[in-house]
């Protein structure tokens, strides 16, 4: 309640330094740190995905439009196939994350080719 005209205000003379009214008022508390909950790790790989995931692309190879991709990336039209990918895809993020990931198999690619 806000002290009338003629009334004071109504503050507390513990040593706590609690009061009554004001921006700090309120009983003191200590504030404990936030703790990470589960969506904090959402979307981080660990090992074993990462590696059942490595051995799936190794047996299955890539899909009609990952190839399509690639051949577009090998003669450097690199625009149209962002564009592939986001028909393909739904997103802009997602194709470009498509896309910068076929120019990295393509460059693995290229050194396991260099190095046999």
């Amino acid at each position: 309640k806000q002290p009338g005209p003629f009334e004071q205000a109504v503050v507390s003379t513990q040593s706590t330094g609690e009061m009554c009214v004001g921006l700090e008022k309120g009983h003191k508390v200590t504030t404990l740190p936030k703790r990470e909950g589960p969506a904090a790790r959402k979307g981080n790989k660990n090992k074993r995905v990462k590696f059942i995931r490595d051995v799936i692309r190794e047996v299955s190879g890539f899909s009609p439009y990952e190839k399509r991709v690639m051949e577009l990336l090998k003669v450097n039209k690199d625009k149209r196939a962002l564009k592939f990918c986001k028909k393909r895809l739904g997103t802009h993020r997602r194709a470009k994350r498509k896309r910068e990931e076929m120019i990295s198999a393509l460059q693995a690619a290229r050194k396991a080719q260099a190095a046999s």
